[in-house]
């Protein structure tokens, strides 16, 4: 089964996001899942002080090339699990990411505390099971995995 993994990407380390999505990725394939990532093939943009959300040159990180590729992974996943606990800004990628999740039929799990910022009409009816712990949703995509 195939899980597209989100967080929010700008204004954090090279190195922060890096590792996250490392971690993560680990703890998935782990579980059973074939892990599809925003971040595949940039290990070249490990060094930065500060992702942006955009100015890359780099043929897999300019504006058309994510778009097209996070959007093409989404829709190649069964599931998209979204970890935007603790978001300092809103993640437009992953609001982006989302809505077409929802849109075709994949599985959203999301990650994201009372209060957060992402809080809005939309993503409440674009998500479907929300947690408010990564150690829940993680607990509950081991389950999909072992059922299927």
């Amino acid at each position: 089964m195939k899980i597209y993994c989100a967080a929010p990407i700008s204004g954090k380390s090279g190195e922060d996001v890096w590792s996250y999505y490392e971690n993560i990725t680990a703890v998935l394939r782990n579980m059973g899942y074939e892990v599809l990532s925003p971040m595949t093939g940039k290990e070249y943009l490990r060094l930065e002080k500060h992702l942006k959300a955009e100015g890359y040159e780099g043929p897999v990180s300019t504006a058309k090339a994510i778009y097209s590729r996070d959007i093409w992974m989404v829709e190649q996943a069964d599931i998209v699990y979204m970890n935007l606990k603790g978001a300092e800004r809103v993640s437009i990628g992953c609001m982006m990411e989302l809505e077409r999740a929802h849109s075709k039929g994949k599985h959203t799990v999301v990650v994201m505390e009372e209060g957060n910022i992402h809080e809005h009409a939309f993503v409440h009816e674009a998500t479907d099971v929300r947690f408010g712990e990564v150690n829940q949703a993680l607990n509950y995509l081991k389950q999909l995995i072992i059922k299927n």
